[in-house]
């Protein structure tokens, strides 16, 4: 591994490419609470407008690793300037697009800017920190999403209340090109190559396959209810209250990612991790008995955030240590499995929601937390301790 340093401070960096998973995810999240809107105008009903969302996520997943295994020691700063410019005319081709096949071609487009820039935010955030700190900066990033979730998709449903839908793809494209303005302030960092053949090599190991699992299926459960939320809250929120809904997963994303950071170097990422899914497994399987109010809905929007938030995390941190030699490879198959589970999530979602009706939805997405948590839990090793995390063997630099 290289890194060139410059006079720029490694905070600086890991707020710059958390801006940049702050854009990519208010276009990954955003999208749900415009979902109604964007039916309408392309003439779709919500459970298929829902699998812009699969297309969405489906992408990501295919395109991660395959652009890693092509780029293979480039300097990272080429491929995060290219993924959001690839990704800013993906938000371009949403805004114009008229027909349901276009804005899902557009969707494709960004998916393979933010695969590009997303996957390699992380593993910089990762190369750059001490093993002590690395869970911390993993966090910093991995915050960007939450405050997407805070003030992105909130404000982005308003101003698609106000100013139609393709207005706000437009803002995330703006918001993107600023981004990649700032991609200079980064350091050069070179990491090993790693084939699709290596990377197959490494998800053939065992305990690495079981953690890519539990992204998966912990994954599908959230993405389950999320990207409906707007239609299982209409009853009692919509329009500007469902802004404050948004809110309020977002600051229960941002309060879990910001605990689960110093929590997981604290108490290790297997405690951290089978809290976040025990949680959300109980979280959605009263979803249906806390939409019947206002403040229930807002309360369940802000556990089911908080639970959210702490699952990436101490999945990452795991990664880390069971393939000290490949992390690069670990966590872009990590990118590649949480959208696999968003893609799975988003199109189980839209079948439950389109075959059985909306009460459905909250205990679908609850046992496939549970069988999530199973999964963690058979998957859980000493080797995600706290202890053999600080001697396992860090990446070369």
């Amino acid at each position: 591994m290289t890194i060139r340093r410059s006079s720029n401070d490694r905070l600086g960096v890991l707020l710059v490419l958390a801006v940049g998973t702050f854009t990519v995810g208010t276009d990954a999240f955003v999208l749900n609470g415009l979902l109604p809107a964007i039916a309408a105008d392309l003439h779709v009903t919500e459970s298929v407008a829902g699998q812009l969302t699969t297309v969405f996520a489906l992408t990501y997943a295919i395109a991660s690793p395959l652009i890693a295994a092509f780029t293979g020691d480039w300097d990272r700063r080429w491929l995060l300037a290219g993924g959001m410019a690839l990704f800013t005319a993906g938000m371009a081709g949403q805004a114009l697009g008229t027909s349901f096949a276009v804005v899902a071609l557009a969707r494709l487009l960004a998916a393979i800017g933010a695969a590009a820039f997303q996957s390699n935010a992380y593993v910089l955030a990762g190369a750059l920190s001490s093993e002590a700190r690395r869970g911390r900066a993993l966090a910093t990033v991995a915050a960007g999403m939450s405050v997407s979730m805070v003030l992105g998709v909130p404000i982005g449903v308003l101003a698609g209340t106000w100013f139609g839908w393709r207005a706000v793809m437009w803002g995330i494209g703006v918001v993107a090109v600023v981004v990649a303005a700032l991609i200079p302030v980064i350091p050069e960092v070179r990491l090993p190559a790693a084939g699709l053949r290596a990377r197959l090599e490494v998800v053939r190991r065992r305990p690495v396959a079981r953690v890519l699992l539990v992204t998966i299926s912990g994954t599908l459960a959230g993405f389950t209810v999320f990207v409906y939320l707007p239609v299982l809250v209409a009853p009692v929120a919509t329009g500007a209250v469902l802004s404050w809904v948004l809110v309020g997963s977002g600051l229960g994303q941002v309060i879990g990612t910001t605990v689960t950071g110093r929590a997981t170097d604290r108490f290790g990422p297997a405690r951290v991790l089978a809290l976040s899914l025990a949680g959300t497994a109980v979280v959605l399987a009263v979803l249906d008995l806390a939409v019947r109010s206002l403040p229930g809905t807002l309360l369940l929007a802000l556990f089911s955030g908080v639970f959210g938030g702490m699952l990436m995390v101490p999945q990452q941190h795991r990664l880390f240590t069971l393939a000290p030699d490949a992390p690069t490879v670990a966590l872009g198959l990590n990118g590649s499995a949480i959208y696999v589970g968003g893609a799975l999530g988003s199109a189980l979602g839209g079948v439950v929601l389109a075959a059985a009706g909306p009460a459905w939805v909250g205990p679908v997405g609850a046992l496939a937390a549970v069988a999530a948590l199973g999964a963690a839990l058979r998957s859980a090793s000493p080797t995600t301790s706290p202890r053999s995390a600080r001697t396992a063997t860090p990446p070369a630099r």
